[in-house]
């Protein structure tokens, strides 16, 4: 078994092999390299995983984390050194509600026979609200409806593949109601970052242009040498360089171009952000970089996420209230401690259950 998923490999190998660099760090047998890890690298992959158990404000990147290791004779189970450890930035329970969802419903059309069709409906009046500054984790096996919903609510169906039902408000606008034109505006305030990101850039752009796009067709800037002084701006927001300005998709690494999609989004000045499946495709110490970002990026921008994800450990770290959804129903709906720690409904329940939990032997 070849991954970058720690739980599986913890769950069903018997011996693992740590690689690194081309190098192979450390092997031998799963239960003593998880229990007792003796090579650095290994200590900060296991380190630098959120956990279902509890949630870390900050999650300790591998390099930060071999640097401590360096200063300090043991580190904690959640990845972060307590020396270092941040507060978490306390979220208002007021804060307005930016988009609300009410009986919101997506289906698509099916061919049935020669003559005619049937109708499957992948979401069944889904209701929620997102408020300004909070993380809404949608969780839910792989064709529970979690992606159609938050495309749904984006208008990213064609509507001749089947009808969308209920009403998304957006600061009191109803999105399903506007005219494709009048949806044109409120497209800037509400922002995509798709799963894979060797597939969502485009290939024939430059960075610069990638960051630029928008821009121009939205009217922001006062023209190109400001929208390209912006768009410099903003990566450097994301950790990266002016540098890629001019390079192509092609020369950067999976997390890399994550960055350079976030930093897309952000060049319309966004109120939200859809994360779908944003971090799946990315090895477990790339995706401790990228979730460190998206939460320092909505510290400091007040962004409201829907953070669509299957990796539960990961939504503990990234939501404050949690949608689970079954057959494009929701079946339970509340805060994200509640439902990882309590969990009402036996579907919710059998989630968890089925997580792989091989990793948290380290802990």
């Amino acid at each position: 078994i070849i991954s970058h998923d720690l739980g599986v490999v913890g769950e069903i190998a018997d011996h693992v092999v740590v690689m690194r660099h081309g190098i192979v760090r450390e092997q031998g047998a799963v239960a003593g390299i998880f229990a007792n890890p003796q090579n650095s690298y290994t200590k900060a992959l296991l380190a630098c995983r959120p956990t279902l158990e509890q949630r870390a404000p900050r999650l300790m990147v591998i390099d930060d984390h071999i640097a401590a290791q360096g200063r300090m004779e043991h580190s904690v189970p959640d990845g972060l050194v307590a020396a270092e450890m941040p507060r978490a930035k306390p979220k208002d329970p007021n804060a307005r509600v930016i988009i609300e969802a009410s009986a919101l419903t997506k289906s698509f059309w099916l061919q049935s026979g020669v003559f005619g069709r049937k109708e499957f409906r992948a979401v069944k009046g889904a209701t929620f609200k997102l408020r300004q500054g909070h993380t809404l984790g949608v969780v839910g096996e792989s064709g529970s409806g979690k992606t159609t919903m938050g495309l749904a609510l984006l208008r990213l169906h064609e509507p001749s593949g089947g009808p969308v039902g209920g009403s998304v408000t957006f600061d009191g606008i109803d999105l399903l109601a506007l005219s494709k034109g009048a949806m044109l505006p409120m497209r800037k305030r509400i922002q995509v970052v798709f799963q894979n990101p060797y597939a969502s850039l485009n290939p024939r752009f430059t960075v610069g242009q990638t960051l630029t796009e928008p821009m121009t067709i939205h009217g922001i800037g006062t023209g190109p040498d400001d929208r390209e002084a912006r768009a410099r701006a903003l990566l450097i927001k994301v950790g990266l360089t002016e540098e890629a300005m001019d390079k192509y998709p092609h020369e950067f690494s999976g997390g890399q171009r994550q960055r350079i999609a976030i930093a897309r989004c952000l060049t319309l000045d966004p109120e939200v952000l859809v994360l779908d499946e944003a971090v799946s495709a990315l090895d477990v110490s790339v995706q401790a970089q990228v979730l460190n970002l998206l939460k320092d990026l909505q510290d400091e921008l007040g962004l409201a996420y829907i953070f669509i994800s299957h990796d539960l450990a990961v939504v503990r770290f990234m939501a404050d209230e949690v949608l689970v959804m079954k057959d494009g129903e929701v079946v339970e709906q509340a805060s994200v401690a509640q439902i990882l720690d309590a969990p009402q409904q036996d579907y919710t329940r059998r989630l968890l259950g089925a997580i792989p939990r091989g990793y948290q032997a380290a802990a």
